[in-house]
């Protein structure tokens, strides 16, 4: 059985070529994404043993999603066949001032139908050692906000550790219930928890003052936070922070931050020139800090920063790969991690 288990939506991605923006051309560019897919990809190339749980339409599309995500050697057989569409997003890649903008067609979709009950936990848990959503799921419907906090609950009972990317998105939370009062209680089982300044505000009621749009962040803030949502939420053993400095639509630095009750570390900052997709960015780090927690021992300081470095080296390598996925496997990162950037041709 699989070690890592995984639970999400998974979307068609509808992108024009390039940074054009949507319908310049009539062509459009078909690839399969979303966060927790994205998250149970990278942890299969870089070797772990990966399921991915959601829902998928009995259609040649839900065909080709599985056998995509098989193809990565990411375990599918967890994935309920019902509803009848997968959901789909159309994804415009900004540039300089202009941003990249995301348009959601996911209404109804096969994830949007589940219930309590739907899939075996006791059955999908079995052997596994580490359980990982997202914010997203439960913002879809009130079933799958059940069935995320039906999931968290028996993954604790189980003995597994619960990570979750809050994944705060305004244009989701439709169905009745807010944010902070789903979030608040689906926080309550989590062991590590992902997360920037907005998500903690909208999704748990914390507030940060910083300015995201600054171009520049403050890591040490970032200590306060961690001691609020630990003193909040005592079962949170280590918030995960991702510092984006946008100083355009293809210019980022890119750092992470990891902290627990008693200790705080700062990954290097990366610059980011010409990004090529910054879609993804956020899945690759929660991904790179999965493995990272299972490979050093984050009892240590040494454990804890390798782990922030390897996150930060993970994702800011996936602002270069175009798609949903972080393409790259455990010796790209490791390169990077070690303090190879300089792009130089391998032969």
């Amino acid at each position: 059985m699989a070690k890592f288990v995984t639970f999400g939506e998974v979307m068609l991605r509808l992108s024009p070529p390039g940074s054009e923006v949507l319908f310049q051309t009539p062509r459009l560019v078909a690839t399969f994404g979303g966060a927790e897919a994205n998250v149970a990809v990278s942890l299969a190339n870089y070797g772990a043993d990966v399921a991915y749980v959601t829902a998928a339409p009995q259609n040649p599309i839900g065909d080709a999603l599985i056998k995509e995500l098989r193809g990565f050697g990411v375990c599918t057989k967890n994935i309920r066949r019902s509803g009848d569409r997968l959901g789909i997003y159309y994804a415009e890649t900004g540039a300089a001032m202009r941003p990249s903008k995301v348009v959601y067609d996911r209404a109804h979709a096969s994830i949007a139908e589940v219930k309590p009950g739907d899939f075996d936990w006791d059955a999908i848990f079995d052997g596994a050692k580490w359980f990982h959503t997202t914010g997203i799921t439960p913002a879809i419907a009130e079933g799958t906000a059940n069935v995320a906090l039906e999931a968290v609950k028996k993954a604790k009972e189980k003995g597994l550790t619960v990570s979750c990317d809050l994944n705060y998105r305004k244009k989701l939370w439709k169905w009745g219930k807010t944010p902070k009062e789903v979030m608040g209680e689906l926080a309550k089982y989590v062991d590590v928890l992902i997360a920037n300044e907005e998500d903690c505000q909208k999704c748990l009621g914390i507030e940060l003052d910083v300015d995201v749009t600054s171009g520049k962040l403050d890591s040490s803030k970032y200590e306060g936070l961690a001691k609020k949502i630990i003193s909040a939420f005592p079962n949170v053993k280590f918030l995960a922070v991702s510092l984006r400095e946008s100083v355009s639509a293809d210019w980022n630095n890119w750092s992470v931050v990891l902290a627990s009750k008693d200790s705080f570390h700062v990954s290097k900052k990366y610059e980011i020139r010409d990004i090529v997709d910054r879609i993804g960015g956020g899945d690759s780090f929660g991904s790179g800090l999965i493995y990272g927690m299972n490979k050093w021992d984050v009892g240590t300081p040494e454990g804890r920063q390798n782990t922030a470095e390897f996150a930060a080296a993970a994702s800011a390598l996936k602002h270069t790969i175009y798609g949903d996925y972080n393409r790259v496997g455990l010796d790209d990162v490791m390169a990077l991690m070690g303090g190879d950037s300089s792009g130089r041709v391998q032969r």
